[in-house]
């Protein structure tokens, strides 16, 4: 039997002799080593069509025609949503997708650079260059941007994503420097967000019929089909002034008697006319205990907004009429929300049911852990679940499965065929009609 010496010492030989064959090339092991220690465990194993590798945390990703777009802290690639092959890679602080399946484009900038790039999604070459805007916001059916040539003195124009003329230029002062690089946030709703999906994961929204432009502490509402300033509103102390559902709501929050008191009121621009008005209605814009100080939008979809009632029951409220479109008994959460419709989980946390606004009742329901998430899209409703980890797609009319599996990925994109995961490094792509996991 060897000694512990003389075991030590051939294994030392060992370890040379493989060091000597793999410098002379006549055997290497170590990339296969190496590809077996770094080998990815599969993100949804039966029903991904494909699981790539990227170069990073994704700041966001995005379904756009053929192409899937990944965002990262300096660069932006892209890879074909077929077999998840690169198709290129560029060097950009910021990027954003406008349009849809047959003029979609990505738009590419840098951060204290003016102008920004609109690259084609296959391809990466540019489609249009400017060299003086400083923000860019993207639509599913436009491209805005805004330059100030002089000190206070600023435009916006609109483009159609693949456009080379502006659809329209307004003059829009008082906006300076506050807004820049891509999407940068507006006076609008807020979408509810959850740990399992990333923000953006719906995609690009249409273009609103009115947004509104702050600065200098006013508001520009801008009615995007014209492309015409419509009202200027500079809010109160104790306001919060939104542009939804082609109204402008201001939202009043006054401390008395050691409580918030709310009111909103929503205005039809131009005429400034009250369209409707409710007292009690919190929007949730200020945190409790802040003096009512109204830091932040309120949450919901592009024309629904989210309330509580003065006895802490949830609401959702249509914002172009004032629509009472679902009040909540106690206990029950909205977990998301869009145009269309509501996610909602039961005060005992144990269904998940989907109202439709468009029927006016509940499509269907599902049971659900107490510690699931959801989000919606214009595609899918997609249910994240804790216990097992678990995430399922569903028709947002009818709730049946378009796909489904066991993981514990983060849902980052959704589109018109499926949604990407990533988890760590790794993405893959989940069709819909794939096979449902067991």
């Amino acid at each position: 039997m060897a000694s512990g010496g003389s075991a030590k010492g051939y294994a030392l030989v060992g370890v040379v002799v493989v060091i000597v064959l793999a410098t002379t090339g006549v055997w290497n092991p170590f990339p296969k080593i190496w590809s077996w220690i770094n080998q990815s465990d599969p993100i949804a194993e039966g029903v991904a069509a494909w699981q790539t590798t990227i170069g990073g945390s994704p700041r966001s990703v995005t379904i756009s025609g053929g192409a899937v777009v990944v965002e990262y802290r300096t660069s932006v690639e892209a890879y074909g949503i077929t077999a998840g092959v690169q198709l290129w890679k560029s060097d950009a602080d910021w990027a954003g997708v406008a349009g849809g399946a047959n003029d979609a484009v990505v738009v590419v900038g840098r951060l204290l650079t003016k102008g920004y790039e609109v690259l084609d999604p296959a391809t990466g070459a540019v489609r249009r260059r400017d060299t003086e805007a400083t923000a860019v916001w993207t639509y599913a059916d436009a491209v805005l941007d805004l330059r100030c040539p002089g000190a206070g003195e600023c435009e916006l124009s609109a483009w159609e994503p693949r456009g080379n003329r502006p659809m329209w230029t307004i003059a829009a002062p008082g906006i300076g420097f506050v807004l820049n690089a891509s999407n940068p946030d507006l006076p609008d709703t807020q979408p509810l967000t959850s740990s399992r999906f990333a923000d953006g994961a719906a995609g690009p929204r249409p273009l609103p019929s009115l947004i509104g432009l702050p600065g200098d502490g006013r508001i520009q509402v801008i009615d995007t089909a014209q492309g015409r300033v419509v009202q200027t509103r500079t809010p109160g102390r104790d306001q919060r002034v939104t542009v939804v559902g082609g109204r402008v709501l201001t939202v009043t929050g006054e401390a008395r008697d050691g409580t918030c008191y709310y009111g909103v009121v929503a205005h039809d621009p131009p005429n400034g006319q009250a369209v409707w008005r409710r007292d009690g209605l919190n929007l949730r814009t200020a945190d409790n205990g802040s003096a009512c100080k109204q830091e932040r939008d309120p949450a919901g979809g592009h024309d629904v907004v989210l309330g509580v009632d003065p006895v802490g029951r949830q609401e959702l409220i249509a914002a172009h009429d004032g629509r009472m479109l679902w009040h909540g008994d106690k206990g029950q959460t909205v977990l998301a929300v869009d145009d269309s419709y509501a996610l909602i989980r039961s005060s005992d946390k144990a269904t998940l049911a989907a109202r439709s606004f468009g029927r006016g009742r509940v499509g269907w329901r599902r049971s659900i852990g107490a510690g699931a998430q959801a989000a919606l899209t214009p595609y899918a409703a997609v249910v994240a679940e804790a216990k097992p980890q678990r995430v399922v797609a569903m028709s947002p009319r009818s709730g049946a499965v378009l796909t489904e599996a066991r993981t514990d990925a983060k849902v980052f994109a959704v589109g018109p065929g499926g949604m990407i995961l990533v988890s760590g490094r790794d993405m893959a792509y989940l069709p819909f009609g794939g096979s449902p996991a067991g």
